[in-house]
């Protein structure tokens, strides 16, 4: 059944090739790797729509075709090509005209968690109207191969891309996914390259927060994967 949530509206992101995954993406864009029998980004849309997501703006880019072509004609669905594929910042501004100054979450083709998940981030926005975006963080012994997300009191304080290993204060790491409300556009269209060379989504919490944006964190429980590697894809499948 489907759930009646706060926000109706969902960007996916899924525009990158997913290099470490090999040769295996040589011909299928990463988001269409079979999870027991349907694609990856399948599972991502049917888990956003059971939390109540009636609208759906996939990002795409490699192999755009592939996904295009596979979901086309699905209910509620639209796509944006991000060209050229220089980071997930650069691939989040393309929702400005599709969220229309409503509320939305933002996720990856390759994030699989629960609906509740969506849902508790979404609660966050809903009950806190001067919250610019809720990230939904995992508990993780070190967060230093994502983004470490400092807070208290469920406030965020501070957010730090891929931090050196063993140096985070923090166990929470952010899960990739996201609510967010208009404001996170005016930061994304102020984003410059990062140290890797890309255009990082998470690089405008730094800024919102010193122009005294507020935002919240949101524990994801549950089932969660990032599934990054052929070994997380066999995990899945196993």
């Amino acid at each position: 059944m489907q759930a009646s949530g706060f926000i109706r509206r969902a960007a996916i992101l899924a525009a990158g090739r997913g290099t470490r995954m090999g040769e295996i993406t040589a011909e299928v864009p990463k988001p269409m790797l079979p999870v027991r029998g349907r694609p990856m980004l399948a599972h991502v849309l049917k888990r956003l729509h059971v939390a109540g997501v009636e609208q759906f703006l996939v990002v795409v880019g490699y192999r755009r075709e592939v996904i295009e072509e596979h979901f086309q004609g699905w209910p509620g669905i639209t796509f944006r090509e991000q060209y050229p594929v220089d980071g997930t910042g650069s691939a989040a501004r393309l929702a400005r005209d599709f969220a229309g100054g409503e509320p939305f979450f933002l996720t990856f083709g390759d994030i699989l968690c629960e609906p509740a998940a969506y849902l508790a981030c979404g609660r966050v926005l809903e009950e806190h109207s001067a919250t610019g975006a809720v990230l939904g963080a995992r508990y993780v012994p070190d967060p230093c191969a994502g983004a470490a997300v400092y807070e208290d009191g469920g406030r965020v304080s501070r957010v730090i891309e891929k931090p050196p290993p063993g140096t985070s204060t923090t166990h929470w790491n952010s899960a990739g996914l996201y609510a967010m409300r208009s404001v996170v556009f005016d930061y994304l269209d102020r984003l410059e390259r990062s140290p890797r060379n890309e255009y990082e989504l998470t690089s405008i919490f730094e800024t919102m927060l010193r122009d005294g944006i507020e935002l919240r964190m949101s524990p994801v429980e549950g089932v969660w994967r990032d599934v990054g590697r052929p070994g997380d894809l066999a995990a899945l499948n196993g």
